[in-house]
């Protein structure tokens, strides 16, 4: 079931860089977890501004790319806790779960293929 359109994708992706931004500080990340957060957020900004949709400056990068490359960040995300050797229980093992749980059901969602204005490319 792909219901979100390529617009609706981008503004999510701008909630997604902003919780990757914000989050640490909220809940008290520091170090490599708050770096890791930044970058994060850094390569979902130059992704979305290179993108070929409506949000996008430059439109360089297929939408299909775009979904494949959320994929493995989302997947990337999800191993984080264990590649980082964050314990249960910490603010990092579940800050980075529900940020991978959250572009998991955003990459599931959206319409990758579907119709982008010709307008926007």
């Amino acid at each position: 079931m792909r219901v979100l359109s390529p617009r609706l994708h981008g503004y999510l992706d701008i909630v997604f860089i902003v919780c990757f931004v914000v989050g640490p500080l909220a809940v008290g990340l520091g170090g490599t977890p708050a770096l890791i957060s930044f970058l994060l957020a850094l390569a979902l900004l130059i992704l979305i501004l290179t993108t070929r949709f409506p949000l996008a400056i430059v439109k360089k990068v297929p939408f299909v790319v775009h979904g494949l490359i959320e994929l493995a960040m989302a997947i990337f995300v999800a191993l984080l806790p264990r590649l980082g050797g964050y314990a249960p229980g910490s603010p990092a093992r579940g800050f980075f779960w529900t940020m991978a749980i959250g572009l998991a059901i955003v990459w599931l969602l959206t319409d990758y293929r579907g119709e982008v204005p010709s307008g926007s490319q």
